[in-house]
């Protein structure tokens, strides 16, 4: 039987108490997104019905140890099963879009740089750091866009300096908190183990 990191986070999800919910972000990046004032921008989204402010983790690529807002908007991620090619792909999908996320897309097409995403989750009980440090760091890839809806494959970055994930219930004070460690390589570059 394949288990696939979808289904662990399923079981993660559901050993949570009921009151503790996961709320799952994604952060887009690009060097050519920018707001009006020219300033480097980020796309911010949370898998949720109301918008979410939350800090980010103190090495964050943008606003650092910074509350940010992340927009309310309806996406999937299909994790592939656990013993999946060398370098996995997530399916990334982004539901109901609207003009402002195009926008930056449109600003990324032409560019040859690719458009980093960030998965960060976070607990409805504690938003003041992310639940996965460090966060899950992808590039997307076979990006694909309609009226509402983009469709991404996304892939780690740097596939060479990561030895393994981990994905584990890790206790803390009262409920257990799902989260995904990536530690750096120390012997082996060629080998990625997922470990459940």
């Amino acid at each position: 039987m394949t288990t696939t990191l979808s289904e662990a986070l399923e079981e993660a999800y559901a050993s949570n108490p009921s009151d503790v919910v996961i709320l799952d972000t994604l952060e887009l990046i690009h060097p050519d997104f920018k707001d009006e004032d020219g300033n480097q921008a980020a796309v911010r989204v949370v898998r949720d019905n109301v918008n979410l402010r939350a800090f980010l983790e103190d090495d964050a690529p943008l606003n650092a140890g910074q509350e940010v807002e992340f927009v309310a908007l309806g996406f999937d991620l299909e994790f592939p099963p656990v013993n999946t090619t060398p370098v996995p792909e997530i399916t990334v999908t982004l539901d109901n879009v609207g003009r402002e996320i195009i926008k930056y897309l449109d600003m990324a097409a032409s560019s040859q740089d690719m458009i980093k995403m960030i998965y960060r989750p976070y607990l409805s009980t504690d938003l003041s750091v992310p639940q996965m440090i460090p966060p899950l760091t992808l590039v997307l890839s076979d990006v694909q866009a309609n009226i509402t809806k983009i469709t991404a494959k996304a892939r780690m970055m740097d596939i060479g300096t990561v030895s393994y994930t981990h994905l584990r219930a890790h206790e803390t004070d009262s409920y257990l908190v799902c989260r995904l460690l990536l530690e750096k390589k120390k012997k082996d570059k060629k080998r990625i183990f997922i470990i459940l």
